[in-house]
């Protein structure tokens, strides 16, 4: 059988070199890489995964379950999290949550039965049944973008983004632009992040005595278009609405354009979540950017380091996001 050392012996380099182009996880010079691969081909050596796994007990994946097709957010936090595991030598094992404790249930079982080395997961609302199923296994586990305060006894680590302080800072912009009726579209109801959006929509009021607006929230992750309507069809709509995340954002804007309102001249919007072409649109959009790839590669590194240290306590991390003025919001007279 070849081994790792005749691929070495070909190509004239060490057996550490051979791994880390293999298996990606530390640069290595373009000649020096074309040397190591013309030597797996010609010895015929293949990186058997299966029988690294029988004789270390790792079968060098990460699972990853979280919402990837119904949220496009999420798709930018896959990719940053593809990148790191695969820095790490590990390849990702993907698993669709839908942001539903049930499809999330079923998620956990098919990747579990992969025996990843660690999870990743970015929890639904209830993520309790999903929890334990890891835990009983003892893979190390770290909860990606929703930092639930209650995960029982078990030892997870989490990474998230900051919600509400940044979303009462959207407030108070809407507000300094002369804004006095602001509805806002959250995300979906017991989402943590959309909890946490809309406290900081409720305080951002508080904060500048629109306390009568803390009502003017509805929930749009199913229907966005119904919950434009809602808020626009009062006797006194709001002047300028807030939207949760970047898939409500384009449902309004498709439902705003289908009642002919123009933004911002006829009503204005600010959204939470910049995407790539939010600065595309016209106008372009006033936004909550949020550190997307830092959110990934923390997570994994958060991971990494529990896999290496499985005794340290749990640790939950909070990134700053900013915010990105643009031209979606109309100061009023």
């Amino acid at each position: 059988m070849v081994t790792m050392s005749d691929v070495a012996r070909v190509a004239g380099v060490s057996a550490t070199t051979v791994s880390h182009v293999i298996n990606k996880t530390r640069r290595i010079e373009p000649e020096t890489e074309r040397a190591v691969l013309a030597a797996i081909e010609s010895t015929g050596y293949l990186n058997d995964r299966v029988a690294r796994s029988l004789r270390t007990g790792k079968t060098m994946t990460i699972g990853l379950a979280i919402s990837a097709i119904s949220n496009p957010y999420f798709a930018d936090v896959v990719h940053a999290i593809e990148r790191a595991v695969s820095a790490n030598g590990h390849s990702l094992l993907l698993a669709d949550t839908h942001d539903d404790p049930e499809h999330e249930r079923r998620a956990v079982i098919d990747l579990l039965a992969h025996r990843p080395d660690g999870m990743l997961i970015a929890p639904s609302s209830d993520p309790h049944d999903a929890l334990a199923r890891i835990a009983s296994r003892g893979i190390p586990t770290v909860l990606i973008d929703r930092v639930h305060a209650d995960t029982g006894d078990w030892v997870v680590d989490a990474v998230g983004v900051e919600n509400a302080q940044p979303m009462a800072q959207l407030v108070a912009h809407v507000v300094e632009r002369g804004h006095r009726r602001i509805g806002f579209i959250a995300g979906k109801e017991g989402l943590q992040t959309a909890r946490e959006r809309v406290d900081g929509f409720r305080e951002g009021l508080r904060q500048h005595g629109l306390d009568s607006q803390a009502d003017n929230v509805r929930h749009g992750a199913d229907d966005a278009a119904a919950a434009i309507d809602d808020l626009l069809d009062r006797d006194e709509p709001p002047t300028v609405i807030l939207m949760g995340n970047n898939q409500i954002t384009i449902d309004s804007m498709r439902r705003l354009s289908e009642r002919g309102i123009r933004v911002p001249d006829d009503l204005s919007i600010a959204c939470f979540d910049d995407f790539p072409w939010a600065d595309l649109f016209h106008p372009r959009l006033t936004a909550i950017r949020q550190p997307v790839d830092l959110l990934g590669t923390t997570g994994v590194e958060l991971l990494f380091d529990r896999m290496r240290n499985p005794g340290v306590e749990a640790r939950q991390v909070r990134l700053t996001p900013e915010m990105v003025i643009r031209d979606s919001v109309r100061a009023l007279a």
